[in-house]
């Protein structure tokens, strides 16, 4: 019986020294308990596919996205175990119009431990601290992540199409981020457009960080010279947990430097 053990055992040991050691899958887990599970490299669908010249956002390890009320419900345990290392969730718009799913989503994401930011779209019809006020009112604090400030030209509003002078617009974003950093401790992102960018100067803040939009090129090749933190490459992607389309970006660094940016370091 002895004999035949040691024969199955021998046999057994020249089978696993033949055989490749499997890959390893591409997760990884940051520092921070903040930044919960990190899912690196996802590979997420397009509705709208194209190829990238130069760099593509695949080769950046941590994907995120962007919803608001018209991604409906979402599965968020699903959503983050195909990739999904974070979130920015729509709160407010102008000074009287707030997401009705941003408590539910928000919600969402802390039960699924997905990282989650809020943000604000600007409307330049309604002053800068009212705005902030009315955003502090429906977004408690606790983020995960630092605010987002949307500041985009809006030509299909019914009640606010305005497009002051770059001073102005610098002026009235320079008054939002600073009440709110104010009340929750860390300056908030600026999210912008192309032609927003290149026609109000925005860039100029000294001391923010961007997140810039770019679905058809690399932000190197359109925002030539900008710094960015994040890069919104499409706004057609398909993400397993939710339904229909939606905005999917990249982060600037890896892993660790994730880690450290989520803590309050700045980003690579």
């Amino acid at each position: 019986m002895r004999l035949v053990l040691s024969l199955l055992l021998m046999m057994a040991v020249l089978v696993s020294c033949g055989r490749r050691a499997p890959e390893p899958r591409p997760t990884v887990q940051p520092a921070t308990a903040a930044s919960g599970s990190l899912f690196t490299y996802p590979r997420f669908g397009d509705a709208d596919p194209h190829e990238w010249e130069g760099r593509a956002p695949g080769s950046y390890p941590v994907h995120g996205i962007d919803i608001s009320r018209w991604q409906g419900d979402i599965d968020w345990r699903t959503a983050r175990a195909s990739g999904v290392s974070f979130a920015f969730i729509k709160a407010t718009e102008g000074g009287d119009l707030a997401d009705p799913m941003f408590e539910n989503h928000r919600r969402g994401a802390r039960s699924a431990g997905v990282p989650w930011g809020a943000y604000h779209y600007f409307y330049f019809c309604r002053p800068a601290d009212v705005q902030a006020r009315w955003f502090i009112q429906h977004v408690p604090k606790g983020s995960d992540l630092p605010h987002v400030l949307d500041m985009e030209w809006n030509p299909r509003s019914r009640t606010c199409r305005k497009r002051p002078d770059g001073a102005t617009v610098r002026a009235e974003a320079r008054r939002f981020l600073d009440i709110l950093e104010r009340h929750y401790g860390r300056r908030p992102i600026v999210y912008t457009t192309v032609d927003f960018y290149q026609e109000t100067g925005i860039g100029r803040l000294r001391g923010t960080e961007f997140w810039l939009r770019s679905v058809a090129g690399h932000p190197r090749e359109v925002y030539p010279g900008a710094p960015w933190t994040f890069w919104q490459y499409t706004g057609t992607g398909l993400v397993p947990g939710i339904s229909g389309r939606v905005d999917i970006n990249v982060f600037r660094g890896g892993p660790d430097s994730w880690s450290r940016w989520v803590s309050g370091a700045p980003a690579p």
